[in-house]
């Protein structure tokens, strides 16, 4: 007796990717929230911004398109997001909304929406807003200033880890506060504890795997304690992973699926370039972060990393197990 039987997948595991972009937005609002202690309400209204612009121009996308709403996948709200927390709290919030429309139209739905993007939305918006306004991007307000809610921003630019490291020099904050984020920096940048407990909620969910970010921070840990620039390596290796955009970057955006590789072996190259190229730009580079164009460059070498080292195929062997 024939059955119909319909197409795989046979057996679902109920995932989809509303739940993966909320657990995804659960977990950064570990590390908004230490921005908005450390930073003040303006990093609350950064966020907003930048969240409602992405959900704003991904809806009007596909309403002006006549195609079926995707915004409450969530994912461009984990966009949005995201872009704020790479941002410092003293952007103009015109700049910060240009970033998230220019994020998700130019290089999310232009390129076919979620799923058919090379590079990584909210890192690409960055990149954008560093290109056009990098006086914006380079000035940080210091932790505990009252920054005005309206109008411009004039305030005195506080030199962080990384400009320190620059000269080069050990920064003049503690390890402490490089945890906690009492630091100047980005809005979700400056707590490694706030960070890591957004991962390990990820983890926990079962929505990322370690394999790329213990091989991205593995990297830049051998890498700086190899050729530190300090008077003490390990000191220096430490404020190096701690500072900057490298936590934040390790476990929300180089593991994002579709940016990132699928392959185990092709992970961890791929943490481990992103690692490489992250040192070289901080080393070699204008600015004293590499993070985003580490991510980017790698994002586009995805393919080829996927190609070259391809899942091993059950039972076969040689060239047939890499077929």
């Amino acid at each position: 007796m024939s059955r119909n039987l319909p197409c795989s997948p046979h057996i679902h595991s109920g995932a989809s990717i509303s739940k993966t972009m909320r657990d995804v937005l659960i977990a950064l609002l570990a590390p908004l929230a230490a921005g908005v202690i450390v930073f003040g309400l303006r990093a609350l209204i950064v966020a907003l911004v930048t969240t409602a612009a992405a959900v704003a121009a991904e809806a009007l996308w596909c309403a002006v398109l006549r195609r079926r709403q995707t915004v409450t996948d969530g994912s461009a709200a984990v966009t949005g997001l995201l872009l704020a927390l790479t941002l410092p709290a003293s952007v103009p919030y015109w700049q910060a909304a240009l970033g998230s429309v220019f994020a998700v139209l130019v290089v999310k739905c232009l390129f076919g929406g979620l799923g058919q993007n090379i590079f990584n939305p909210a890192l690409a918006g960055r990149a954008l807003l560093m290109l056009l306004f990098p006086s914006s991007l380079v000035r940080f307000a210091a932790p505990g200033s009252e920054l005005p809610l309206t109008g411009p921003v004039d305030i005195v630019s506080s030199s962080t880890p990384l400009h320190d490291m620059v000269m080069p020099a050990l920064p003049d904050a503690s390890l402490t506060q490089m945890l906690l984020g009492t630091i100047g920096g980005c809005i979700g940048e400056t707590s490694a504890v706030a960070i890591l407990i957004g991962a390990a909620y990820l983890l926990v969910r079962g929505v990322i795997a370690p394999r790329i970010p213990l091989a991205y921070l593995g990297t830049v840990a051998v890498l700086t304690l190899v050729f530190s620039r300090g008077q003490d390596p390990v000191q220096w290796m430490l404020y190096s992973v701690l500072g900057g955009g490298v936590m934040l970057a390790a476990w929300f955006m180089a593991t994002d699926y579709v940016t990132s590789p699928v392959t185990p072996a092709a992970q961890i190259v791929y943490g481990v370039a992103i690692g490489a190229l992250t040192v070289f730009l901080r080393y070699t580079g204008l600015y004293p972060e590499g993070v985003t164009y580490a991510v980017l460059m790698m994002n586009a070498a995805v393919w080829a990393l996927e190609r070259a080292l391809p899942r091993r195929r059950y039972g076969a062997a040689g060239k047939e197990a890499r077929a």
